[in-house]
């Protein structure tokens, strides 16, 4: 039986990668580091001191040779500075109707501050339970994020249906023993393939998400 529903946020509840793109590429732009876009896109999920640490070490670079609080605190501060993105409009519409009937939770890698300022725009009142990338040791393929989300919510895991976008977070929601429907919004379907359900797009999944009520 359904208890509850647990949301990714990039790719799912808003269209941010593309944002997260431009500033991951400015700020290590600045200090000669430059990443194709597919690149950052396979570490979706991921909290973004992993992500720091896999850029570097990607480079060669011992990330001890590095600041990585002050490369973090600079990603955090221009992607708050230079924020420009929009919610997905059709699973927004329907997060009110799917809380009448289930518990509603959101689980990102993104940083608390970044986490904060997305709720309180375009979610507001909506989450009984949010799990971002400063709250756990282990962040997504780990599934500590989503049985710490459970834990939150007092439901088994079985009883969890997670939401998804991105291979890490799949993979961290069958490592949960969650089932897991995905949408291929940033990389191609078949990175999505461990997935209870692939959908097409957003629509779809909106769809999917209101027969279960």
């Amino acid at each position: 039986m359904v208890k509850a529903l647990i949301f990714d946020m990039d790719g799912i509840l808003i269209d941010s990668m593309p944002h997260h793109v431009k500033t991951i590429n400015r700020v290590f732009g600045a200090v000669g580091i430059h990443l194709d876009e597919q690149t950052i896109y396979d570490m979706e999920g991921s909290r973004t001191v992993d992500i720091v640490t896999y850029i570097l070490k990607h480079k060669n670079i011992d990330p001890q040779s590095m600041d990585i609080e002050g490369l973090l605190a600079q990603y955090q501060e221009e992607f708050k500075r230079t924020a420009s993105f929009r919610p997905f409009d059709q699973i927004r519409a329907i997060l009110p109707q799917l809380k009448g009937h289930f518990l509603i939770s959101m689980v990102t890698g993104a940083d608390r501050s970044i986490v904060r300022h997305i709720v309180d725009d375009f979610f507001p009142g909506i989450f009984d339970a949010v799990i971002n990338g400063e709250d756990v040791s282990k962040g997504k393929p780990d599934p500590e994020p989503f049985l710490k989300a459970a834990r939150m919510l007092e439901v088994d895991p079985k009883d969890c249906v997670v939401v998804e976008n991105a291979t890490k977070g799949v993979e961290a929601a069958k490592r949960a023993g969650m089932y897991c429907v995905a949408v291929p919004t940033y990389v191609s379907p078949d990175k999505l393939e461990k997935a209870d359900r692939v959908f097409e797009n957003h629509e779809d999944l909106a769809q999917y998400l209101l027969s279960l009520e």
